[in-house]
C-alpha cells in the first residue's frame, strides 16, 4: 500500500481539490479502472432508468450472474464524496459482488453536487429503493429480499436509506457500509491522524462537502446518520472499513450504536489500507478480500 501511494503523489496531476467539480469528475472517469481487478462476465448486464419524485429518470445498472428470475438484489450506491464517480467508476466492483454473491446488484446513477446540492442525492437513493421494492418484478428480481449498500458517501446514503425503510416498513436483509462518513463534521481523532493523507485529506474532505451541503445543513442525521435519535429495527449492517482513512473512526461509532440498539453488525477493518482501496484489486489483496467478505455477507443475507 506504501509503494502505491507513493507512486500516486509523484503523478503529475494537480490535487483533486485545486479543481473545478467538472473538472475533478473528468479526472476521476479518466482514472478508473486503472487499479482494478479485470472485470467479470455475467449472465446478464442491462440498462435501464428509475423515476425520481420530481420525475427525472435516474440512471441505473443491473447485474445479474444468472438469467434465473426472482433473484434478490443490492441497491448499490457508488462513493465520491457526492461529486464525482458514477455507474462505470464502480462497474468492475458491482461485476464482483454480483459474481461472489449470487445475488443481483443495481448499481445506481444518483444525481451528484455541485449541479444537485442536499439532499438530492439522499432522495434518489430512497425513490429508487422503493422502486425496486416495487417495481422489480419487472427486472427479475425477488423484490421481498432486498438490500442496500455503497461505499464512502455511498455508504452515507446506504445508511441513510436503511434508516427510511425501517421507517416506510420496509424490510431489507442487509445494509452494506464500505467506509461510510456518519459524522456531522470531521473531527475525530482519525480525521486528525490522517488530515494529510493519504489519498483522501481534509482538504479534499472539505472541498467535497462545500460541493454538496451547506455547514448550516450539516448536523441533519441524512448528512450525518450517526446523528440520527434512534437506529433501533434497522436492517442488520455489514460494515467494511480501512485502518488508515480519516474516515474509520466515524465508521467504528456508527458500528457502536447499530450493536447498542441491538442490530446485528459484522464489522470488517482492513489493515494498512487507505481509503478508495476497493477499486484497487490489481494491486492489494486486501481490496480483493473485501470483495470475498462482501458477498459472503450477501449470501448469508439473502441465503441462509
Amino acid at each position: 500500500m506504501r509503494q502505491l501511494v507513493e507512486r500516486m503523489a509523484r503523478a503529475p496531476h494537480p490535487p483533486m481539490h485545486t479543481l473545478s467539480a467538472a473538472e475533478a469528475k473528468a479526472a476521476y472517469a479518466k482514472s478508473i479502472g486503472v487499479l482494478d481487478v479485470p472485470k467479470p462476465k455475467l449472465a446478464r448486464v442491462v440498462d435501464f432508468t428509475m423515476p425520481a419524485r420530481d420525475g427525472y429518470q435516474i440512471p441505473a445498472r443491473l447485474y445479474a450472474p444468472e438469467t434465473v428470475e426472482a433473484l434478490p438484489a443490492l441497491l448499490y450506491l457508488h462513493g465520491g464524496g457526492f461529486t464525482i464517480g458514477s455507474i462505470e467508476s464502480h462497474d468492475t466492483l458491482c461485476r464482483c459482488l454480483a459474481q461472489s454473491s449470487g445475488a443481483a446488484v443495481v448499481s445506481l446513477d444518483y444525481r451528484l453536487a455541485p449541479e444537485y446540492r442536499f439532499p438530492t442525492a439522499v432522495y434518489d437513493a430512497w425513490d429508487a429503493l422503493q422502486w425496486l421494492a416495487n417495481e422489480g418484478e419487472a427486472l427479475g428480481l425477488d423484490k421481498s429480499r432486498l438490500a442496500v449498500g455503497g461505499d464512502s458517501a455511498g455508504g452515507t446514503l446506504a445508511a441513510v436509506s436503511a434508516l427510511h425503510a425501517r421507517d416506510a416498513g420496509l424490510p431489507l436483509a442487509l445494509q452494506l457500509l464500505i467506509y461510510p462518513g456518519t459524522t456531522s463534521h470531521q473531527d475525530t481523532d482519525s480525521h486528525e491522524l490522517f488530515a494529510h493523507g493519504p489519498v483522501l485529506e481534509k482538504a479534499l474532505i472539505d472541498w467535497f462537502f462545500n460541493q454538496y451541503i451547506d455547514i448550516a445543513e450539516r448536523n441533519d442525521w441524512r448528512f450525518a446518520p450517526l446523528r440520527v435519535d434512534d437506529v433501533e429495527g434497522v436492517a442488520p449492517a455489514w460494515i467494511g472499513l480501512a485502518e488508515c482513512d480519516p474516515l474509520v473512526d466515524e465508521g467504528l461509532l456508527y458500528a457502536d450504536k447499530l450493536r447498542a440498539a441491538g442490530v446485528e453488525v459484522d464489522l470488517e477493518i482492513y489493515r494498512g489500507v487507505v481509503h478508495g482501496f476497493i477499486t484497487m484489486g490489481r494491486a492489494i489483496a486486501e481490496a480483493r478480500q473485501l470483495h470475498a467478505d462482501a458477498g459472503a455477507a450477501m449470501r448469508k443475507a439473502f441465503f441462509d
